[in-house]
């Protein structure tokens, strides 16, 4: 019993330095979003970290134009950020998980 204990408690850890692996090189995959019209792009990171805005110059003329576009195309950015981060963390953790009845659900 003990020995399983520890096992299980070795497979813990080795699951939780993947996660960190996962998250670090998560760091390192760029997502692409555009507004509809190609007039303004954001790349973010999978972990959510905003890289680079290119704006088309026919933005500034309008303020209040360029932060609709703004909000509507980073808000867009992120929720495609958090769906593969999400997904590819939730990958690592349930690889690692020992098989308790019922974890399942949590993973889908």
């Amino acid at each position: 019993m003990f020995g399983d204990m520890m096992g299980m408690m070795g497979k813990l850890k080795e699951t939780q330095e993947k996660v960190e692996a996962t998250k670090k090189r998560l760091n390192t995959v760029l997502l692409d979003e555009k507004s509809q019209d190609d007039l303004l792009q954001v790349t973010i990171t999978a972990n959510r970290e905003l890289k680079e805005i290119k704006i088309d110059d026919s933005l500034l003329e309008d303020k209040e134009q360029l932060e609709d576009y703004l909000i509507l195309t980073i808000n867009k950015a992120i929720a495609n950020a958090t769906k593969v981060n999400e997904t590819e963390l939730a990958a690592v953790a349930k690889e690692g998980m020992p098989n308790i009845p019922g974890m399942d659900s949590l993973f889908k």
